[in-house]
């Protein structure tokens, strides 16, 4: 057994030694080890600089400490205790402040700039030059050109965000594992699909409720739980009371984070303004396609406009349709009645149900077409573990290795796809170990690990996703992907370490495969008979692809515009009913609904749960979504299976990571700059 496990550089990481009492150890040995390797750099002789003993000696300062910490903050998000999350937060404050430090240490800043303005500096190339520009870029947008007065207050914001950032992300997930509802008539849940109550059943059966001749079933407010309840119980007190419990996460003590909200934005605003900066978008966008909050904005407002005819026509059509169907008068829909009242006109219009294609989801069968979609156009093999040959952090956790067609392991990664209440709500993907090309013309894998919280397996029977489930495993495998692929020999440069609003390109373009009969032809087959989807079906569901798409494209709208309008003009919400003033900015973009409908934003991890994250960047996902519509263009030319397009993608997005500027990698691949059109047309705003 090793004696610091979280500072083991094996890669085949032992899970199980990886216990809370050798998180404090760890880390501060990892701490002490990096500290005294920026020091080294910071009182080099000035007159024996060089690129090795600068730059490339800080990549290597700070990887033990980046791999240690990586696997403590991955095991509070899947695996949660009391007691790693009180070793994780007493370590939190320590990390937060080194790395805040390091750009902020003048001494090593002095060395940076004068071998940038060196002889030897200036005379590197491609991807060495790229490594100087961008350090020098986050250290002066991190401070390193501030007085030392001012240095020492950002150090103090960098770790006070950290923590109240934490603290934001937990009380989300404790209200969220706070609250359940249980059901004794099953009566109350006419409408539901089978699976949901088979599910909702054995989720009580899991914590001792009911019994075979009593059963009960247990909601949460888990995404597989509580969308089949929103989306098809007939019982409106039902779906009243998750609806309730849904948008008031975040929102009451103890786990209320009104107070947080409002102390990360200022301190975010503070930060801003140390920084020169006017607020914090202009600060975090600077250097990403966007440039500044005003295009942001200006961005999300072109897609509101064009959005916002089709919107309000949708929002009538659906009051209307319910009118028709109740004999009320029309008005506005009951804030639960939308995605139920919605559901319904969708059958009505397209005679399509969603939970029709369940059957034809089975995960193994996702999973495998998936590998099987990377094989055909991006020529990758992947290839499973058996299981118990590889340590895992819980037993549903399964460990793959990926290769090219020259044999080459690229990297492993593991998968973790099901919801615990030890693990946090969403999908998300990160990476452990950064490989790619050594300097001595060798490669060294890579490691990641993609994570959701689907549709688990109900005892035998394996788990039966939704098509919008699917997408997610596409949604994260291409994030996996542009990881694993990467073939940047500066580590810091690789993978998704690139402009956030273009990071959703690749993740986003894999989705498309989700859509196309060739693509779902390889793995959408009925979980009992084998058959693929039938034609009638397929035509349906594509047809309601589109169905309210002005509103799903507004949803995304309204969440954009609240992030850079708080970020923007931060001081309104600094005081009064925070949540009244985020909704007022946002009203024409929410479906008016009686009461209105709430904003997300005490519940919003994207933006609160770490100290930049999203925050001021929650709009990458439309504006990487004009990237990935226009980008799919090609494979529709070329085939979708094309390799020699795959192969091209692979070369000219996947493998570059942040190698360049991402316009200069969009336009490598397309030929072009973004084509606006794309987007449009597959969201039913233009026709197609």
């Amino acid at each position: 057994m090793s004696a610091h496990p979280f500072l083991d550089p094996n890669f085949q990481v032992r899970w199980s030694q990886h216990t809370p009492e050798h998180i404090a150890p760890d880390i501060e040995l990892a701490l002490t080890r990096a500290e005294a390797a920026i020091s080294a750099i910071a009182s080099q002789d000035p007159e024996r600089l060089t690129y090795d003993n600068t730059f490339l000696a800080l990549e290597r300062a700070t990887e033990e400490l980046n791999f240690a910490w990586g696997k403590v903050t991955h095991l509070q998000s899947v695996a949660d205790s009391p007691a790693i999350r009180e070793a994780h937060n007493a370590m939190l404050p320590k990390v937060s402040a080194f790395f805040a430090k390091i750009p902020l240490n003048a001494e090593l800043w002095k060395r940076l700039k004068v071998f940038s303005d060196s002889v030897e500096g200036k005379s590197l190339k491609g991807i060495h030059a790229r490594l100087i520009e961008e350090t020098g870029a986050s250290f002066r947008l991190a401070g390193a050109d501030l007085p030392e007065a001012q240095r020492a207050r950002l150090e103090a914001l960098q770790s006070d965000l950290a923590q109240l950032t934490q603290k934001y992300s937990e009380n989300v997930l404790d209200a969220t594992n706070a609250w359940q509802h249980l059901v004794e008539d099953e009566s109350k849940l006419k409408g539901l699909p089978e699976h949901a109550k088979a599910a909702a059943r054995a989720n009580a059966e899991r914590k001792g409720l009911g019994s075979p001749e009593k059963p009960v079933w247990r909601f949460t407010l888990h995404g597989p739980s509580i969308e089949p309840v929103m989306t098809y119980a007939e019982d409106e007190e039902l779906r009243k009371e998750v609806w309730a419990a849904s948008v008031s996460v975040g929102s009451n003590a103890p786990h209320d984070n009104a107070g947080l909200v409002r102390r990360i934005l200022e301190l975010r605003a503070e930060k801003a303004a140390l920084l020169g900066k006017s607020h914090f978008a202009d600060l975090v966008l600077e250097r990403r396609m966007a440039k500044s909050g005003v295009r942001a904005l200006a961005f999300i407002e072109d897609l509101k406009a064009r959005a916002a005819a089709p919107f309000v026509r949708e929002c009538r059509e659906l009051e209307e349709f319910k009118a028709r169907k109740t004999g009320a008068a029309v008005g506005p829909l009951k804030a639960w009645e939308v995605a139920f009242w919605a559901e319904r006109l969708r059958k009505d219009r397209y005679d399509f149900d969603e939970e029709a294609l369940r059957p034809y989801f089975p995960m193994d069968r996702v999973i495998s077409g998936l590998f099987e979609i990377a094989d055909r156009v991006l020529g990758l093999t992947i290839v499973e573990r058996p299981a118990g040959s590889v340590e895992t952090w819980h037993p549903e956790v399964k460990y793959y290795d990926l290769f090219d067609r020259r044999k080459r392991h690229l990297g492993s990664f593991y998968a973790d796809w099901h919801p615990r209440e030890s693990k946090r709500g969403g999908a998300w993907m990160g990476y452990l170990l950064t490989g790619g090309p050594t300097p001595s013309a060798g490669r060294e894998p890579h490691l990641g690990y993609i994570c959701g919280n689907l549709t688990p397996p109900i005892g035998n029977k394996q788990a039966l996703l939704t098509h919008r489930e699917v997408e997610t495993i596409f949604h994260e495998f291409g994030h996996l992907l542009h990881h694993l692929l990467g073939e940047v020999e500066i580590k810091s440069l690789n993978g998704v370490n690139v402009a956030w609003d273009f990071v959703e390109l690749p993740s986003q373009i894999m989705e498309n495969w989700t859509w196309e009969r060739a693509g779902l032809d390889l793995f959408a087959r009925h979980h009992e008979t084998g058959d693929p989807i039938p034609d009638p079906l397929f035509k349906k569901m594509i047809a309601a692809r589109r169905f309210r798409g002005a509103a799903a494209v507004m949803r995304q709208i309204q969440l954009g515009k609240m992030d850079l309008v708080l970020h923007v003009r931060t001081g309104e919400f600094l005081e009064g009913d925070l949540e009244a003033k985020a909704r007022a900015v946002v009203a024409d973009c929410m479906i008016p609904t009686v009461p209105p409908g709430r904003t997300i934003l005490f519940r919003f991890n994207h933006l609160f749960s770490d100290p930049i994250g999203y925050a001021a960047g929650y709009y990458s996902y439309k504006w990487a979504e004009v990237l990935d519509a226009d980008a799919f263009t090609r494979f529709q030319k070329e085939g979708v299976f094309n390799p020699e397009t795959g192969a091209a993608f692979v070369e000219q997005i996947l493998s570059k990571g942040n190698s360049a500027d991402p316009a200069e990698l969009y336009r490598a691949f397309m030929g072009r700059d973004p084509d606006l059109t794309a987007l449009l047309a597959r969201s039913g705003l233009v026709a197609a």
